[in-house]
């Protein structure tokens, strides 16, 4: 009789693995037919499903002024939460990132936002600081395997010369799920309590990791497809040199790669950024320019709206014009990032017009370098055997990075907190510092890597 133990492993990988190859369809109308569904199904389904799990990470970021005002939290604590999450998800996205390369995407996304949506069910239900603390890092962790399965299910089903356009496709599923957060989310907090924040994303996520299950597909020879490369009729790469070895030795690859650590610098000093107007915009501008929360919501809103246009246009754009050639486009958007980002935290106060010119400059541009220095730009001199791997160290970077900002952030803000006359202040001018400071030296190491060519 064989041990328990042994046998658990082997059912995780037939459940979790990728599926075996089925009998190739022979009639080449058919292959024409079910190539062009599935790929729309797919890259449809895979932004979908990102777009919600962001729901299901940002509820915190909206009511962060209700629970401080509560007392519920304070904001050093909201800090400590907030870094939780992110450093979960860094070490969810190297160790999901891994196995991203050897997964069924089919059955280990909807998994992933299942597990998400469940822990913010219980976020809702409790105000214990170190419980929150728990949750959210598990909640970081559980969402970390999303990004580098929805990478390797696009390299599986797009070729390399439609990568960068179908990877900014989906990459407007960051700005999406933000609009849905800082529309949605908020609205239904300002018409009920804190704990909506939670409780209505969990529940819609549930929901969409069924529809997720029902629209992706594994990889091509699982339909009895031909590689993307051969129906495309592109350059099909060699077959790799058993000298050289399988996937782990792909993966492996990359950690010698200089131009890897680079991006994963570059893309954690964004990370400080993206994730300080993330997390803390609403109540920045709620205090420094007195908007409510779903005026403050709103605007940061519309920086989620522009980011939309802003990574597709980036994907097409260095296909079109620069010859799938990432640095050019890069500094580009990088110093118009910077500046939209100065018309926000610089910028005059009580007006709408420069606010909103600054959110939507800093939205579409930053969405763009996100795309690139998050992912795009690692998968291109990334081995197609370890693309998941590639993600999962960017993503590594990318989220102690933020970790880092939500940490430091919230110590400053905490810092800066005044009570006058039973009223609490807060001084932001040392934060708004540290969160430029960060995009500036983002774009600083993109320029290093001007040289440096994408793989065939």
């Amino acid at each position: 009789m064989s041990d328990p133990k042994q046998r658990a492993p082997g059912r995780l990988k037939r459940l979790f693995g990728p599926g075996p190859a089925v009998e190739p369809i022979r009639d080449a109308a058919e292959v024409d037919r079910r190539y062009r569904r599935l790929r729309l199904s797919v890259a449809i389904t895979l932004t979908l499903s990102y777009g919600f799990a962001y729901t299901c990470r940002l509820g915190l970021s909206v009511v962060k002024k209700p629970l401080i005002d509560a007392g519920i939290y304070s904001a050093e604590q909201l800090g400590w939460i907030g870094a939780a999450f992110l450093w979960g998800y860094g070490l969810g996205k190297i160790f999901n990132g891994v196995l991203a390369d050897r997964v069924n995407v089919r059955r280990f996304i909807p998994l992933g936002l299942a597990l998400s949506a469940l822990v913010n069910l219980a976020m809702g239900s409790t105000s214990l600081v170190f419980v929150a603390v728990g949750l959210w890092a598990l909640n970081g962790y559980s969402q970390g395997g999303l990004a580098p399965s929805s990478v390797v299910s696009i390299t599986q089903w797009f070729s390399s010369r439609e990568r960068g356009t179908v990877y900014g496709f989906w990459s407007t599923a960051h700005s999406l799920g933000e609009g849905l957060t800082y529309f949605g989310t908020a609205g239904l907090v300002s018409v009920t309590i804190w704990n909506a924040a939670f409780f209505g994303p969990g529940l819609a996520c549930l929901l969409v990791a069924c529809a997720a299950y029902l629209g992706l597909r594994d990889r091509p020879r699982t339909e009895g497809l031909p590689p993307v490369a051969v129906w495309k009729g592109e350059a099909v790469e060699p077959p790799p040199d058993p000298a050289a070895g399988g996937t782990g030795s792909a993966q492996l690859e990359l950690l010698r790669t200089p131009a890897i650590w680079i991006l994963g610098l570059a893309s954690a000093s964004m990370y400080v950024t993206r994730y300080a107007i993330n997390n803390w915009g609403v109540l920045y501008l709620q205090v420094e320019h007195g908007y409510s929360l779903m005026e403050a919501s709103s605007f940061i809103g519309v920086n989620t709206i522009a980011g939309i246009g802003g990574s597709a246009a980036y994907g097409w754009l260095s296909d079109r014009f620069f010859a799938s050639r990432r640095p050019p486009l890069t500094l580009i958007f990088g110093l118009l990032e910077i500046t939209g980002l100065c018309l926000i935290l610089l910028g005059p106060r009580h007006s709408p017009l420069f606010l909103a010119m600054g959110l939507v400059l800093y939205g579409f541009t930053l969405s763009g370098i996100l795309a690139v220095l998050g992912g795009l730009f690692a998968v291109d001199i990334a081995d197609k055997r370890a693309t998941g791997a590639a993600m999962g160290i960017i993503g590594v970077f990318s989220y102690l990075g933020a970790g880092v900002q939500e940490f430091v952030s919230g110590m400053l803000i905490q810092e800066g907190s005044r009570m006058v006359d039973g009223v609490r202040t807060y001084d932001f001018s040392t934060p708004v510092v540290f969160w430029i400071g960060a995009s500036v030296m983002s774009a600083l190491l993109a320029v290093t890597l001007w040289k440096v060519k994408a793989r065939d």
